[in-house]
């Protein structure tokens, strides 16, 4: 035990003292919070609208058919199942079952969670299938056959591990896993790529590329694009800096060729295209900007570039998906939905471009799925805070002309309104920031505001059935705040909250929160705040920071301390996001924002504070929550704690757990911002 850090100890994950204190915390929690006959009224109705099965199953098209992954209250761990376009449309699609997650759970023994498939082009016959114990984020990878629906004797299999893996063809893949010493990152992800064929060892596959031990990680894949066909490798510096390299033709021999864009610009190829996302201005293009080059050309040197997309003050790049002929692009205006279909023609300024209608205001739409080498064929998903999810599906450039799913309304919307705001962070910033409630306000009430604040995130308007069960329904007001180290405004507004500048991010919150306050939508004692992960690390630092602007705080699998954060678990990877600890440079500013070590005894009393983590996140490590709670019962301040043994980083892999891990915040929020009168 560290001297300097006394709950040292409580960071060995499975160690029996330290889960014996886990044991205590949760039963604490599970009795104030749980013993009232009202919790069990609303974990069931959370877990109905979980189980609902009028939800939108969406699907992803392999050949002919649409597959798809689906948990309910009749297959808790999920069934992973597949239908025809044409069964798709009906309202009841007859879906015929490919993977029964629960069966196999049963039959080894193993709590099973889906971690995703890659299914070999063009004959959508042989499958790699992820699985999780208990929703880690290593994995274990067997080849499943999906025309006899079992896995492959003998066949690919990778034991568990954080494991990259994608095929080249029917007997070889490009994989990356825990070869021993020196083969995985200081962040635990792999750093060899190899190429293996069907039949040999594993140990034996044939190394291509191996990144430099200060790397994050490094991965191959495969563009099977009849006439494209080629071989790549992705080397990830850190988290905000990669390489794109492509490897010679037979992939032997000769080292590949860097693709000669910045370190920090997004890019990827199809067909003959290289589209590049600079993040910093390239070429006398702005950053946030979104080009097209023909590649071979690019490759021989020439740079001259079509300009899909420049930003301005009020509209960032969302996002761009490939159709066989057409690019959708989505951009964000004011955090709100906008999509066009463009078109290449002849020349770098040639390309056509023509809006997509049917989006409503204060929404957000996402392309769901394409077939890009095949059709123009795409799904499009649209939805709102009070709007139920719609998916259309459409075939470019003609637009999304058919609905073919509508999502369920799950809470009662009569009298709710969706409003934007801007608040006026501490250097001037305008912060944007939605409020979802009563549309009549007879004053000030209990509120709910949500944030995240990093890794380029985007708080976007979305459907969220929970929420309106059991906050909206039960009269509290929903906040989701657009604060700067996300990317509504585009890499500018992720840079601003980067390494020192974190506060920034800290201070947009905060404005948000006095400008509800300001707006009578709330007071102090009636406004509750919760975030998750990096949005964890954000309620710690409002806890702390800020412990009079809060009634209540809810943090999940947070970050916490951010002078040890770099060495546990992932943790080295987000050093580009806020800094390196060792640095002396640094270590200044991760201390005054790391929340485990501002945690003080004098000034005003702290918020209540709920944290949820779980034992199997392998991403953000259980003991940044389990120190925090520790070191605020030594000093008094009021917190309570619950750690799930299974979940992995998103601390459920069941709606049954989901259910009762929202049933616990609401609880403990509502409890807390309406006292007793």
């Amino acid at each position: 035990m560290s001297e300097e850090d006394p709950y040292l100890w409580l960071e060995d994950v499975t160690g029996e003292a330290a889960l014996g204190w886990v044991r205590e915390r949760n039963d604490e929690t599970v009795s104030a919070l749980a013993s009232d006959p009202g919790f069990k009224v609303l974990e069931s109705g959370i877990r109905e609208v979980l189980d609902d099965d009028g939800r939108i199953p969406y699907a992803r098209r392999r050949g002919r058919h649409l597959y798809n992954f689906w948990q309910d209250a009749d297959h808790v761990r999920g069934l992973w199942r597949r239908t025809t376009l044409e069964e798709y449309r009906k309202d009841r699609p007859a879906w015929e079952p490919v993977l029964d997650l629960d069966a196999l759970a049963a039959a080894e023994g193993e709590k099973w969670a889906w971690a995703g498939s890659a299914v070999l082009a063009p004959d959508h016959r042989h499958a790699l299938v992820m699985l999780s114990r208990d929703g880690a984020d290593a994995c274990v990878v067997r080849e499943f056959d999906l025309e006899t629906l079992e896995f492959v004797a003998g066949g690919f299999e990778v034991a568990e591990a954080k494991t990259r893996i994608g095929w080249i063809d029917r007997d070889r893949v490009w994989i990356g896993t825990d070869f021993g010493p020196g083969s995985m990152s200081g962040s635990g992800y792999p750093l060899q790529v190899r190429r293996w064929r069907r039949g040999t060892p594993l140990e034996e596959a044939e190394t291509v590329y191996e990144g430099r031990p200060s790397d994050l990680s490094a991965s191959g894949w495969h563009d099977d694009t009849p006439g494209f066909e080629r071989d790549f490798v992705h080397r990830q510096i850190d988290f905000w800096k990669q390489e794109l390299l492509l490897l010679p033709g037979d992939g032997i021999g000769a080292a590949p060729t860097k693709i000669e864009v910045p370190d920090d610009a997004g890019a990827s190829v199809h067909r003959e295209w290289l589209i590049v996302a600079p993040k910093s201005p390239w070429l006398g293009h702005e950053a946030g900007s979104l080009l097209a080059f023909d590649f071979e050309a690019f490759r021989a040197g020439g740079r001259e570039a079509a300009v899909l997309f420049t930003p301005d003050e009020h509209t960032s790049l969302a996002g761009w998906s490939w159709t066989r002929h057409h690019l959708i692009l989505t951009t964000s205006a004011d955090v709100s939905s906008r999509l066009e279909i463009l078109t290449p023609g002849a020349g770098p300024g040639g390309w056509s471009r023509a809006p997509l209608a049917g989006v409503p205001p204060l929404s957000t739409a996402s392309v769901t799925g394409t077939d890009p080498d095949v059709s123009d064929e795409f799904f499009l998903n649209v939805a709102g805070f009070l709007q139920p999810s719609t998916l259309y599906r459409g075939t470019a450039p003609a637009g999304a002309d058919e609905s073919v799913k509508q999502g369920p309304a799950l809470f009662g919307t009569e009298g709710l309104t969706v409003r934007q705001y801007f608040a006026k962070s501490a250097d001037g910033t305008r912060v944007p920031y939605f409020v979802v409630g009563p549309e009549e306000r007879t004053g000030p009430g209990p509120t709910l505001l949500y944030g995240y604040g990093g890794f380029e995130v985007s708080m976007v308007p979305g459907y969220s059935a929970v929420t309106g069960r059991a906050w909206l329904a039960r009269g509290g007001t929903y906040v989701v705040a657009g604060i700067r180290g996300g990317h509504e405004y585009g890499p500018g507004w992720h840079k601003a909250a980067l390494g020192a500048n974190r506060v920034r991010a800290y201070e947009d919150f905060a404005a948000v929160a006095r400008d509800l306050i300001a707006r009578d939508v709330t007071t102090p004692a009636q406004l509750g705040i919760e975030g998750g992960s990096n949005g964890g690390l954000l309620m710690g630092a409002m806890l702390t920071r800020e412990p009079g602007l809060f009634g209540a705080v809810v943090a999940h699998v947070p970050l916490l301390d951010m002078l040890r954060f770099h060495k546990l678990l992932a943790g080295a990877s987000w050093i580009a996001e806020y800094g390196d600890p060792d640095d002396p440079a640094d270590r200044p500013h991760l201390e005054r924002i790391s929340p485990y070590h501002q945690v003080r005894t004098d000034g005003p009393p702290y918020p209540p504070l709920l944290l949820l983590t779980s034992t199997r996140d392998d991403r953000v490590h259980p003991g940044h929550a389990r120190k925090m709670a520790a070191r605020l019962r030594e000093h008094g301040h009021p917190v309570l704690f619950h750690e799930h043994l299974g979940g992995g980083h998103a601390g459920a892999t069941d709606h049954g757990q989901t259910a009762f891990n929202e049933a616990l915040v609401h609880t403990f929020l509502w409890e807390r911002l309406t006292p007793p009168r």
